[in-house]
């Protein structure tokens, strides 16, 4: 066996993906590395580079060129639209099960209920349309803001106030009668139900929710769980892994949106603080499965900031030089994304886009695994390394990095 490590740098496109017109057109135009790459040509990122992230992107820029020795692909996005949670559950092997685009305030009334009925004080707060529900007067339930309209709810908490297992209760409460892909439950100290509703905002006249950095629960002792919709853990690679007596380590946002049981979880925002993890695991560790995102490269592009995003890039790249000498023999490493989200194109949300796929495995070299149609093909790649039952979605390309062929072919 040996070591199979995942980095994910969020949001860290390649091109809008064939069916962004008719899917997303406000995507249209969409290359988030490229036209980084255009508003910071000074960028240094030579170790991306060398495992091929031009070649990935599909053209040369000034002195940022092709590389002839790298393994690389593309991968296209499965699930709809372009959202982390959804994302990461597809790289680990989930068929992404289509979830609604609903505003919170045409489920108030079941949320309402259900929430009711499991036990919690709940009120309304703001007018007929644009409401809020409190819960236990610490805690409200709306629509998130940051991500695309419509595709997720929080529930956001005073955790002085609310323990967070009470915090994941009621998220699993509101996940239990709604559709949409996702319920993030959350809370931190320092703040009450003040501070939160003090970051209540409503947006395009629909949608009404509470701006998570304004709020302050972020600052201190943040807790987060990730609620997906149509998500089974089991037919993915980490708990396949587990239940194979495997390790698994997962660090940064992987460490809060993967469930497995693993005591080797990281979660962490801070980049260097995040490859200082993922090098101690990838030393520590003889045979499994390392899976990183790199979270900082997301926050630029919700600010609009490319040279942000180019300084977190190159940052990144320069912690590479630390992890690719511990990928040794038959280990393996991919650098991927999980959408875009590009600082250039006017808005703060994801773009629908393709990843790109570099792999580092030491003595091989111009190895293309192709235009995967899915991220699962990166968790069928684990299965297949590791040599245990294939998990829910995706085929792997194994065999194009060793021998440069097909396994079926």
């Amino acid at each position: 066996m040996g070591k199979y490590g995942v980095i994910v740098l969020d949001s860290f496109g390649v091109g809008a993906m064939d069916d962004v017109p008719k899917v997303r057109p406000d995507d249209i135009g969409a290359n988030t590395a490229l036209n980084i790459i255009k508003a910071v040509p000074q960028i240094k990122i030579p170790n991306l580079e060398k495992l091929g992230l031009m070649n990935a992107i599909g053209q040369e820029r000034g002195d940022h060129k092709f590389s002839p020795t790298a393994n690389w692909g593309t991968s296209l996005l499965m699930h709809h639209g372009a959202d982390s949670y959804l994302a990461h559950q597809e790289i680990m092997g989930t068929k992404p099960k289509m979830p609604l685009l609903q505003p919170f305030n045409e489920v108030i009334d079941t949320v309402e209920a259900q929430v009711k009925k499991d036990g919690f004080n709940v009120e309304r707060y703001g007018d007929p349309g644009y409401q809020l529900l409190l819960v236990n007067h610490c805690a409200t339930i709306g629509d998130n803001l940051e991500a695309d309209p419509g595709q997720v709810y929080n529930v956001t908490a005073a955790l002085d106030e609310m323990p967070f297992d009470e915090i994941t209760r009621l998220g699993e409460s509101v996940r239990s009668v709604v559709k949409v892909s996702r319920v993030i439950a959350f809370g931190g100290r320092g703040v009450d139900l003040k501070n939160i509703l003090a970051a209540r905002k409503i947006e395009h006249e629909k949608y009404v929710g509470v701006s998570a950095p304004e709020s302050g629960v972020y600052n201190t002792d943040y807790h987060v769980i990730h609620l997906g919709y149509g998500i089974n853990p089991k037919v993915q690679l980490p708990s396949i892994l587990h239940a194979n007596g495997i390790d698994v380590a997962l660090v940064g946002k992987t460490a809060d949106i993967i469930n497995v049981d693993t005591p080797r979880k990281f979660p962490g925002v801070d980049t260097d603080y995040l490859f200082d993890k993922f090098v101690e695991q990838s030393k520590d560790m003889k045979d499994g499965l390392l899976f990183m995102n790199i979270q900082e490269t997301d926050l630029a592009g919700h600010a609009e900031d490319p040279v942000r995003y180019a300084e977190v890039l190159e940052t990144a790249d320069k912690r590479l030089a630390d992890v690719l000498p511990l990928y040794t023999g038959d280990d393996i490493l991919i650098v991927m994304a999980d959408h875009g989200d590009d600082p250039t194109i006017g808005f703060s949300l994801h773009t629908r886009e393709r990843t790109p796929l570099l792999i580092y495995k030491e003595g091989t070299h111009n190895k293309y695994v192709g235009e995967r149609s899915t991220l699962s093909d990166v968790g069928a790649t684990g299965s297949d390394f590791f040599n245990v039952p294939s998990p829910e979605n995706g085929k792997s390309f194994l065999h194009r990095i060793i021998d440069g062929t097909d396994l079926d072919a």
